[in-house]
Formats: structure tokens, C-alpha cells, sequence
């Protein structure tokens, strides 16, 4: 009886400003809330715009889930809202609203994106508990770690020579030219690690599941001395259809018109095509990619998103960047569905006529097609997505590769371009049939419905975030030392 006098947890949650770390937080946030949490949300007026509808509902139902507004100078905002703000991009300019914020209210907790760089210090003098969203997997952070602590790729005599990453549970390949750039440019005194230990962070929340990858798991937590709770797949929280479509942004395609489309499919026999908010693929990658589906004689939805531009000047816009008679055919022979800009991924994803998924093996997006027990083509292009590549085609075996081999960051030129007969091959080969490809559906349904499982009552992101909470409650039932000693104390404290 003595644990319910004590007040519920109040946890801010501070994401990050481009979608695909915002609208997991958010997720995370209500799925905080529907374990008894006050979760609080913290946002720019812009960037609060794509999910405050969703909140108020989720008000409506009664979760204690709010949005606080950081004040912002007049007419000033960070990027923009389509989603596809940068990592490089600064926020710091937050930084006093923050302050203002913490005068007034003290959370028993503060979870913050990574990509918040400045963050840290202002929360930690403030001596409230922090800890970090990272936005990937176990598995990447131990493959990146272990990649800059032994440097296996200094042994190799060629970007295009494979090796194996030393220390992991299972055999690992990559390639030099699949290494992220600050890895590559060493040799020029430049190395990175990834910002998630090594002040006085309290842990670490990660959008995963201990079934998809429990070695890895287990490696990130015991090996590499993280303090970590798996509280995914978040996006698992969105259960009814205006939820999933109006996730993220409002897609230009009225969803009736994208359901209607894929109930008269067959199951299984449309592919999704979808490389995210941030990646830039030219045109002539986009062209190659639609001759390629169209010879593959394959229903599908591709999502056209954003296109590189190679000079400032460069007038490419979205609505031009397919040949104006290759779209024309696709549209007239009913086999594919283009939709330009944002699409409900969820929504389609989840429909019983999807059997593929082309990505570009960003996070959110692997996690959400592991969701939804669909196999991938995988098309990596930067960040860690390389790394969740590994983990769908080589360890979890739900997937193929399109072939995609050089990392390439969000401002460089894109890659070498992937010809229309790759794209035709590797289609084929997922949605063609055969004992592989039943077997690749077999292991991605069973996973499917481990997901589903961690988070409801009992499973083991479910117990994970009850477990971070109760600790939280422990640590406000005995009196959280912040409440009486000094902040440098407290930072002393805090990183014991």
C-alpha cells in the first residue's frame, strides 16, 4: 500500500526535430503513459504540429500525456517539419527555453535524443536523471563500437575487400566502402563515437525488442557496460487506422484511395517501396528503380520522396522527377501506386496484400517491417543502416540485398546508381516465390508476432518499461539526492 501514495513518475521527453527520431520518441511517450507515467512531450510550436491531434486523443482515452511548448524567439524555428531535419542539424538554440522550463518543473526523469548534443550538461547541472535516445539498434552499436575499437578495416588492402568485425557474437562482414565516412577519414585525424556513454547519463532507451536480437542484447548491456532498457517496437502503440495515417504527416494520397487499391490485391503480392525522409536518390537512380519494377511484372506502392539535387540551382521538385510516360503506364496499367512525398508506412505495411518491402534500412523503418512480418529488399545508404542491413539479410535471414555497397552521408554526392536489371533481379527474386522466399515469410511472421508480444502484458519490453518506471518510483520514494545536494554533487553522484 505504501508504493501507491507515491506520486506518478513524471518523465519529459525530449526529441529530436527530424522525423525519424521525433515520431518514435512520441510513440515512446504514450506508450510511457499507458504504463501510468506522466509523460510530457517537448516540442517547438512548428514541430508539434504533426502529432498533437493524436495526443489530444490520447487525452480523451485519459492518458496523462501533455505537450510542452519551448519558447522560441519570434518568427524563429528550427529547420523545417517536413521531416527530414538533418543529425547535423543544432538545436542549441533550445537551450535557454530548456532552462526556464527546469526552473519551474522538475521531472524524475528527462529522456533525450542523442542528437540534443548540447543538452547534456544543461540537464545534468540542473541534477535532474537523464537518458539518451539513440534511435538504433542494439546490433548497430555494437558493430560500430567494436569497428572503432579494433579497427578491422585497417588491415584490408582495398575499399571493396571484405572483413570480419572482431568480438561479436556471430560473423559480421563488411567492407570498407560500407563504413560510415568518420571511420573511413582517419587517416586524417578524424574519428567519431557514437554519443551514448561517458558522462553521467542514467542509461539508455532503445526502440528494439530482446527476441529480435537477445546476443546482441545481452552484448550491448554486459560487454559494453550500458544501462539499457528495450522498450519496442514502439510504433506497435498505433492500433487503429487514423492513428497509422496520420502518423508523421499527412500523406497527399487520401488513405481510402491507398486502402481500396490494396484490397483488390491478392495477399502477399504487393511490394512497398519507401527509402525514407532524409535520403536523396538523383534522378537517374528514381528512373532505374521504376523501369526496373516495371519490368519485373510486380504490384506495388512506392513512395517517390526526396530528390538530390546536385547545384543550388537545380529546380528538380518532386512531382517532375519520374519520365512523365513511365509514370503515365504505371498508373494506367493499375500495377503500381505512386505516391509523391509522405505515405501512412504503418497503414500499408500492416495490409494483408503487402509481401515486401524495399528500405533503405533506416531503423524505424527495419523495426516497423519486422512488425508487420514482412521480408525486405535492403538499400542501405548512410547512417547505421549498413549495420541493420547485417542484421535482417545476414542474421535474422528475412531479407535480400539489392547490392547496395558504399555509405554515403546525407550531403555528399549519392552512390554509384543500382541499373534497372538489379532492380528487376532482386524484385523477382522476394516476390517470385519459391522454398527461399517461404522461408524468409516463415521467419519474418514468427518474428512478427514476437514483437507483438514484448509489449503487451508480460513481454519483455512491456516488463521493461515497467521496470525502468518502478525504479524511478524507488528512487522518488527514498528521496532522489538532487532535492539535497548541490548540482556539483549531483553530477559527482550521478556519474558513479
Amino acid at each position: 500500500m505504501e508504493s501507491e501514495s507515491i506520486a506518478a513518475v513524471e518523465i519529459f521527453f525530449f526529441p529530436f526535430v527530424g522525423g525519424g527520431h521525433q515520431i518514435p520518441m512520441v510513440d515512446m511517450a504514450r506508450i510511457f503513459a499507458h504504463h501510468g507515467a506522466n509523460s510530457t512531450i517537448l516540442s517547438t510550436p512548428k514541430h508539434a504540429l504533426p502529432f498533437q491531434d493524436l495526443i489530444k486523443r490520447d487525452q480523451s482515452s485519459g492518458l496523462s500525456i501533455s505537450i510542452h511548448i519551448l519558447n522560441l524567439p519570434e518568427n524563429v524555428d528550427i529547420a523545417n517539419t517536413d521531416m527530414s531535419a538533418s543529425p547535423q542539424t543544432d538545436t542549441s538554440i533550445l537551450q535557454e527555453s530548456l532552462q526556464s522550463l527546469l526552473l519551474q518543473r522538475r521531472p524524475d526523469c528527462i529522456v533525450h535524443d542523442m542528437f540534443h548534443r548540447w543538452c547534456a550538461d544543461t540537464i545534468d547541472s540542473y541534477g535532474v536523471t537523464r537518458i539518451i535516445f539513440s534511435g538504433n539498434a542494439c546490433f548497430a552499436r555494437c558493430v560500430q563500437e567494436n569497428v572503432r575499437l579494433y579497427k578491422p578495416y585497417e588491415n584490408v588492402s582495398s575499399d571493396s575487400e571484405p572483413f570480419v568485425v572482431p568480438g561479436l557474437p556471430e560473423k559480421i562482414e563488411f567492407t570498407k566502402s560500407q563504413l560510415p565516412g568518420f571511420f573511413r577519414n582517419q587517416q586524417n585525424g578524424h574519428q567519431r563515437r557514437f554519443p551514448i556513454s561517458g558522462k553521467k547519463e542514467f542509461g539508455v532507451v532503445v526502440n528494439s525488442f530482446y527476441e529480435l536480437e537477445p546476443a546482441y542484447a545481452e552484448y550491448f548491456r554486459n560487454e559494453m557496460g550500458n544501462k539499457s532498457w528495450l522498450v519496442g517496437p514502439v510504433s506497435l502503440c498505433n492500433n487503429n487506422v487514423q492513428d497509422k495515417f496520420e502518423r508523421g504527416k499527412k500523406t497527399s494520397m487520401d488513405e481510402q484511395r491507398i486502402l481500396s487499391w490494396l484490397d483488390g490485391q491478392t495477399p502477399n503480392s504487393v511490394l512497398y517501396i519507401s527509402f525514407g525522409s532524409i535520403a536523396r536518390l538523383t534522378t537517374d537512380q528514381l528512373v532505374e528503380v521504376g523501369y526496373g519494377l516495371e519490368a519485373s511484372n510486380v504490384q506495388f506502392i512506392w513512395v517517390v520522396g526526396r530528390v538530390f539535387k546536385s547545384t543550388e540551382n537545380d529546380q528538380t521538385n518532386q512531382g517532375s522527377v519520374l519520365p512523365s510516360e513511365l509514370e503515365y503506364r504505371i498508373r494506367e496499367s493499375g500495377k503500381g501506386l505512386i505516391i509523391h512525398g509522405w505515405a501512412p508506412q504503418l497503414l500499408i505495411l500492416d495490409h494483408p496484400a503487402v509481401g515486401g518491402f524495399m528500405t533503405h534500412c533506416g531503423w524505424n523503418s527495419t523495426l516497423e517491417g519486422v512488425s508487420a512480418g514482412v521480408p525486405m529488399i535492403t538499400w542501405p545508404i548512410s547512417a547505421e543502416q549498413f549495420d541493420n542491413e547485417k542484421l535482417i539479410a545476414d542474421v535474422l535471414k528475412t531479407g535480400v540485398k539489392a547490392g547496395s555497397m558504399h555509405w554515403t552521408s546525407w550531403n555528399d554526392n549519392p552512390p554509384p546508381t543500382l541499373g534497372r536489371d538489379k532492380v528487376e533481379t532482386v524484385v523477382k527474386r522476394l516476390m517470385g516465390g519459391g522454398e527461399e522466399v517461404a522461408e524468409m515469410r516463415r521467419r519474418a511472421r514468427e518474428l512478427a508476432e514476437k514483437a507483438k508480444k514484448a509489449i503487451k502484458e508480460g513481454g519483455s519490453s512491456y516488463k521493461d518499461v515497467d521496470a525502468l518506471i518502478q525504479e524511478l518510483k524507488s528512487m522518488k520514494k527514498v528521496g532522489n539526492p538532487i532535492d539535497t545536494l548541490d548540482h556539483q554533487m549531483v553530477s559527482k553522484e550521478l556519474s558513479i
